[in-house]
């Protein structure tokens, strides 16, 4: 494979005076209409960095920010226990954003977000003081939207992407559509007026579609179905761009890439933190440093895995080279 040649609008906040290590609703107005939703999270200790984290389809802001056995999953926490702020934000559609029409969502649409939401960190948010350092976080679907932000806006410092990489496994990922019904249709949405474009997992099928081998904690995944969240597949055509050359190779701030080695949606080159790094070399120029890791028997999830401490530990590591 040959190498690609390389080439604030106005904001809601509960608490204008969020003390250290603590958490704050926040709200941004949606470019299409409505609001989007988000969670401020200050360390306890003075930083100019923060982390804006959007959770991909099938996920809302509890992807970030897990409430069982916190300690483990909640990366959200683990990022602020590490000295750094985060932004934890529902896509349109999704938590506690408006729910427009299913047919009107599009990656193209949360890209347009998080860039104004980009620029309205970076001159600071009421109560926070502006972030001089400002690191994109998605996972699968949002890592698409990650990708599209940085490489057509250049306004951020790093971004990590998990759930992602240019080696997609056709079978494995039918085989998750497959587990795909509308939320109309599902007892946990029912009757909440959903139109028949929104979608979500059949009950009981997330252990298949996101977890590694069966090598998971119960409680997590009962928390995950029972905070399973609605998509629509409209915001899939334009978010399978992210993947597209030259998309990748235009982004010029440190990468990080994270994925699962039993992660049934990627291919071949899952397999280990060094395969990783061999497959999207190409895909990157120079100025993303790109840094890779897998996480051993993790699925597609891998906030959810037994072993994500090991992850964050990466995320960690990476952030504290970067600056």
């Amino acid at each position: 494979m040959s190498t690609i040649l390389c080439l604030v609008p106005g904001v809601a906040l509960a608490d204008n005076n969020p003390p250290p290590n603590t958490c704050t609703a926040v709200s941004f107005p949606a470019p299409q209409g409505g609001t989007l939703a988000a969670t401020l999270c200050m360390p306890s200790t003075p930083t100019s960095t923060i982390m804006v984290l959007m959770a991909g389809s099938n996920y809302n802001h509890t992807y970030w920010d897990f409430p069982y056995a916190p300690e483990t999953y909640n990366f959200r926490r683990a990022m602020n226990a590490a000295g750094y702020a985060t932004l934890v934000v529902d896509r349109l559609g999704t938590g506690a954003s408006t729910r427009p029409p299913s047919a009107t969502l599009t990656a193209t649409g949360s890209v347009l977000a998080l860039h104004q939401i980009v620029g309205a960190v970076r001159q600071g948010l009421p109560g926070a003081q502006p972030f001089a350092k400002i690191i994109t976080g998605g996972h699968s679907l949002s890592s698409g939207v990650a990708v599209i932000e940085a490489s057509t806006h250049h306004d951020v410092d790093g971004v990590l992407l998990t759930g992602f990489s240019h080696s997609l496994d056709t079978a494995g990922t039918l085989a998750v559509v497959a587990t795909y019904h509308s939320a109309a249709e599902d007892p946990q949405f029912a009757g909440q007026g959903l139109d028949a474009g929104y979608l979500t997992t059949k009950p009981g099928t997330r252990a298949a579609d996101f977890y590694g081998a069966g090598d998971y904690d119960p409680g997590v995944l009962a928390t995950d179905e029972a905070t399973k969240e609605v998509f629509s597949l409209t915001e899939y055509p334009d978010g399978l761009t992210s993947t597209q050359p030259p998309e990748t190779n235009l982004i010029d701030v440190p990468v990080l890439i994270v994925d699962g080695s039993a992660d049934k949606l990627c291919l071949n080159a899952c397999a280990s933190t060094a395969t990783l790094a061999a497959e999207e070399a190409p895909y990157f120029c120079p100025a993303a440093r790109l840094r890779t890791f897998v996480l051993p028997g993790s699925g597609h999830s891998v906030n959810l895995a037994r072993n994500t401490a090991a992850y964050q530990a990466a995320v960690r590591d990476w952030l504290a080279a970067m600056f």
